[in-house]
């Protein structure tokens, strides 16, 4: 049997200069990542940003805490970047960016902007580019609750696409 990434590898993944793909422990700036998508010919620059909640499914969250398995991390944000070029050919700039370590309520976890010339492209590259990353990146979080308990969250138990 082989195992192997849950999207398409035949896309060719293509660097692209204009694309930033990052993983840090340092806090996340919307502005950055709204400037990296910047570009004269976009008409819209869709950001979205993840943030640390305090509840899930009504039970108290104070943090959480990520960690990612980089270099398999940011070659799969290179990978969603190729296909989303090849579905929307008109993308300017992508920005993935994504925190490890502790983090507490409010803080940023990720952020994903895309620069295109029209609106609906946008942001349906970006929704894209964010619900593929939450299932294929190797990037895992501990959920941190009021009482002290903790659990793991494993790759592919995201949100269902209709948030």
């Amino acid at each position: 049997m082989t195992v192997g990434l849950p999207f398409n590898l035949d896309v060719q993944t293509q660097t692209n200069e204009a694309d930033s793909f990052a993983i840090t422990f340092a806090p996340l700036s919307l502005d950055e990542v709204y400037h990296l998508a910047g570009d004269g010919a976009n008409g819209a620059i869709v950001v979205m940003s993840g943030m640390v909640r305090n509840n899930t499914e009504g039970k108290a969250v104070v943090a959480l805490e990520y960690q990612a398995y980089e270099p398999m991390a940011i070659a799969v944000f290179k990978q969603i970047a190729a296909e989303m070029r090849q579905r929307w050919n008109d993308i300017t700039h992508v920005a993935i960016h994504h925190r490890t370590g502790k983090l507490t309520v409010g803080e940023i976890s990720v952020l994903v902007a895309v620069g295109c010339p029209h609106r609906s492209e946008a942001f349906a590259a970006c929704k894209y580019a964010i619900d593929t990353l939450k299932h294929n990146a190797p990037i895992w979080k501990k959920e941190i609750w009021k009482d002290g308990s903790t659990s793991w969250v494993s790759i592919g138990a995201c949100e269902d696409d209709s948030e």
